[in-house]
């Protein structure tokens, strides 16, 4: 059974989706967010996953308290990937710029290819 929390997605939604690259669709049944054909943010659990560059992943793992690495449905880390859990969804407007870099880095990869 899919579980996430609601509340998150409200707030993704009002950060994300006024973004012309970003669209809704699913992840492994969760809400996520896809830049093109790519994903780039969804709802997992109690928590949000992300792809950033590495660089950003490793420093936000490394500084960042709420952030952990994305191990979807029990899977490896994967080094471009976290997960920001926090209890009050609208305390994720201040990752408002990690998921702008997100979407951007999606963007670029899909411009390269």
């Amino acid at each position: 059974m899919v579980n996430f929390n609601r509340d998150h997605q409200a707030v993704l939604d009002e950060i994300l989706l006024e973004n012309p690259l970003v669209g809704s669709g699913k992840m492994f049944g969760y809400p996520a967010y896809y830049v093109g054909k790519k994903l780039s943010i969804c709802l997992y659990e109690e928590g949000v996953g992300l792809k950033l560059p590495a660089e950003t992943a490793t420093k936000l793992l490394e500084e960042d308290e709420n952030t952990i690495p994305f191990q979807p449905l029990g899977r490896p880390k994967m080094k471009e990937w976290i997960q920001i859990n926090l209890d009050d969804s609208k305390d994720y407007w201040q990752y408002t710029e990690v998921f702008e870099e997100s979407i951007q880095f999606i963007w670029e990869q899909q411009q390269q290819s």
